[in-house]
């Protein structure tokens, strides 16, 4: 049986901010430059300055832990004029081209006119470092002495101070250490922890202090001079040098990304707009992956939450399966070895859940935030058994399918022994401690789940989108067993998930409403609220045939659907706020979720359309990239999406969105059995003629497949073939 919940602590407090990020300035006045490689990341404005101010989000982190907060670079003891600045298409470095505003000349000599000297920053992350080259070149007819100078501190804050956490104390920063080419910089955390950070420089800087490096250069006409640095979060010193370091870093980080990238299938069109925003994609998904003992796993975004989050990466790998794999496999191995396997309650721990984060800063160290290994998620491990299932489908890949099938089974006993608070046949969710999650789906505000009349529900709550993910996962799980040979299990799993879906469509489909309701609160009172939640169903297949052409009317109405994307709340509803994190903002994952479940209930049209709103929109943004989410306001002619202030960009999920999209629309899928690449009834987007994928892979086989418009229905054809694989579609 499960373990009571205290009410208190399972009723949610409308007026608790539930780890909020605090939006007192807004990302988009400074067009942050980001970062990241494994546990790092960083934050620059567009000079690829580090500028403290209210929330600030800018620096370098490592692992939870801001290691440079403050970094500045000056000429004559003024800020450079911006030329460009723009993050290189694949990601792997920052490039900030600067000039010299016009200056009065040094102890009386000659001025220096504006944009004669031309400043290039030129930086990217690896294994813990920041690297970063200058370059000077003087345009003048005349040899030019410049002074430049960089400012640097760092405040060791832990990324949840720098969200907007307050804490009563703090641990010791301690006096630099100066050496002859670089300063160590160190903090003693109330954790007894000690974080370091080493600056280094070549060539010697001029002057070096504690907070300043100082270079004084003398520039013949013509001439250019180069500073290299290296900025370490792990307190190791460089091993020859800081140019030499730049460039053995530069040329492994490339390496990486460009393995990243040439793993997965390729996607090119005859739209250039299309074609740069799957490049982007691509590129941010490469960048947010991290390398973990079992395999690869993507980051769920920056920077708010460059670190492993559950939900996130099954989503994600589930976005990216038809295109690599392996991201689904690393997800699903790291995830089954932290599975939880004891009770605990100040970690939302029970025996078979999934994880839901993982922080390793100081505050998460000392519990001053519950999440230093944190489990409180009710969809993350119905996710993981249906990822599981999906992606032995996809692969047939049964080692790993068996190494997995302990976790699977665990992941079972949780949804019956635990998930099902109540005996009512419904996973519920309610935090055991009053330090976590008031709201455990994907929809995590404190006010995102609430009745028609705008009330909080009460919980514990079971809600929509989780019980069709236990129908996935129950229905994933009878797939692996058959295929181990578990058949008994099989059966008995394929009943739980018949029983479900009869209990389901009694209980949340709603006629008067037209759709699924939001959730049930603690009462079994229905949640009468018309949100994008409910196309979760359809993707996971708990819609009984009869009920998915009435979800997908009330998804594509113009209540719900902005025109750029369905919104997470539809208009007219209590709460519908288009600028709220939850309550009518536009997720670009969550409309991926919902036109896979359109397109698999047959509506492909539909899901073209999502497709079509979510490309326009990202053409809108900075780099092409759609961010974590967007205001949810109607489109307009001739006017861009409104952007959300602090929205995570890149983000995981939001960059594999387009990925999604594009199979659901085409209906592509894999028959592993039959060895054959599918299409069922494809739709080509409006805004393409031409589309070619490479590298389709089945097994160890491949094939590329060209799709043309032809008349009203689209043509394909084989380019290549690479095995005995075979091409199949249905018309």
């Amino acid at each position: 049986m499960t373990p009571s919940v205290d009410a208190a602590v399972a009723e949610q407090d409308a007026h608790e901010p539930d780890y909020v990020i605090a939006a007192s300035a807004s990302q988009i006045e400074t067009t942050p430059r980001t970062l990241k490689h494994d546990d790092t990341f960083a934050v620059f404005d567009a000079h690829g300055d580090a500028v403290p101010g209210l929330a600030s989000n800018h620096g370098l982190f490592h692992r939870d832990t801001r290691h440079l907060s403050h970094f500045f670079l000056t000429i004559e003891g003024v800020r450079p004029l911006l030329l460009s600045s723009t993050v290189r298409e694949d990601n792997a470095t920052l490039t900030c081209d600067l000039t010299n505003p016009d200056l009065p000349g040094r102890d009386g000599g000659e001025a220096l006119l504006h944009d004669l000297i031309h400043i290039r920053r030129s930086r990217f992350l690896y294994r813990s470092a920041c690297h970063e080259c200058v370059s000077l070149h003087n345009f003048d007819v005349v040899p030019r002495r410049v002074e430049i100078a960089f400012t640097f501190d760092a405040d060791f804050a832990d990324l949840f101070e720098v969200r907007g956490a307050k804490r009563s104390r703090r641990g010791v920063r301690h006096m630099p250490l100066l050496a002859h080419d670089g300063v160590r910089l160190a903090y003693t955390g109330l954790d007894g922890k000690v974080r370091r950070t080493g600056l280094h420089f070549q060539p010697v800087p001029s002057e070096l202090e504690g907070s300043q490096a100082r270079y004084r250069l003398d520039l013949a006409p013509g001439a250019t001079q180069v500073i290299y640095m290296e900025i370490r979060c792990d307190g190791a010193e460089p091993h020859g040098g800081a140019k030499l370091t730049f460039r053995r870093a530069l040329h492994a980080s490339r390496a990486t990304l460009r393995a990243r990238v040439a793993r997965a299938a390729e996607v090119t069109s005859s739209n250039q707009h299309f074609n740069d925003a799957m490049k982007r994609a691509v590129s941010d998904l490469a960048i947010l992956i991290t390398d973990t003992p079992e395999g690869a796993y993507p980051y769920a975004g920056v920077p708010w939450f460059s670190t492993v989050f559950g939900r996130d990466a099954l989503i994600t790998a589930f976005e990216t399966l038809w295109m690599d794999p392996a991201i689904a496999r690393g997800v699903l191995l790291h995830l089954a070895a932290n599975q939880a396997d004891a009770l605990d309650p100040a970690a939302d721990a029970e025996p078979g859940k999934i994880l839901h984060e993982v922080r390793f800063g100081e505050m998460a160290e000392l519990g001053e935030v519950p999440f230093r290994r944190y489990y409180g998620s009710v969809d993350s491990t119905p996710l993981f058994v249906m990822l599981a299932g999906a992606y032995v489908e996809r692969t047939g890949d049964l080692d790993t399918a068996r190494l997995l099938w302990p976790a699977v089974a665990a992941a079972l006993g949780w949804i019956t022994d635990y998930g099902d608070r109540d005996g009512d046949g419904f996973v519920e969710y309610g935090r055991r401690s009053g330090d976590g999650l008031v709201n455990q789906g994907w929809k995590d505000s404190h006010d995102s789940v609430f009745h028609a009349d705008g009330r909080l529900a009460r919980g514990p709550i079971a809600l929509v989108e989780v019980q069709a993910y236990v129908f996935g996962a129950w229905r994933a799980a009878a797939s692996i067993a058959r295929r181990l040979g578990h058949v008994p299990d099989a059966a008995v799993f394929e009943r739980n998930a018949e029983r479900l879906r009869d209990a389901f469509d009694a209980a949340f489909f709603d006629s008067g409403l037209g759709t699924y309701v939001l959730a049930l609160d603690g009462e079994k009172r229905p949640c009468r609220v018309k949100s994008s939640n409910a196309g979760h169903a359809l993707f996971a297949g708990i819609a009984l045939p009869g009920r998915a052409a009435a979800v997908a009317a009330q998804l594509m109405d113009g209540a719900s659907f902005s025109g750029w994307g369905v919104r997470t709340i539809a208009a007219g509803e209590a709460r519908y706020n288009p600028m709220s994190y939850h309550n009518g903002s536009v997720w670009p994952h969550d409309n991926a979720v919902i036109a896979m479940g359109l397109a698999g209930s047959g509506f492909r049209r539909e899901a073209a359309r999502i497709f079509e709103g979510l490309l326009r929109a990202s053409i809108s943004f900075d780099l092409r990239r759609l961010p974590e989410l967007f205001c949810g306001f109607a489109r307009q002619r001739s006017q861009g999406p409104v952007s959300y202030p602090v929205a995570c960009a890149p983000q995981a999920w939001a960059a594999a969105a387009p990925l999604a999209l594009l199979q659901a629309t085409l209906g592509l899928g894999f028959d592993i059995d039959a060895r054959r690449v599918t299409f069922a009834r494809p739709e080509l987007p409006e805004f393409l003629d031409e589309l070619v994928l490479r590298r389709l892979t089945l097994g160890g086989e491949m094939m590329d497949v060209r799709i043309q418009r032809a008349g009203g229905s689209p043509a394909l054809s084989v380019l290549d073939r690479r095995g005995d694989i075979a091409l199949w579609v249905e018309a």
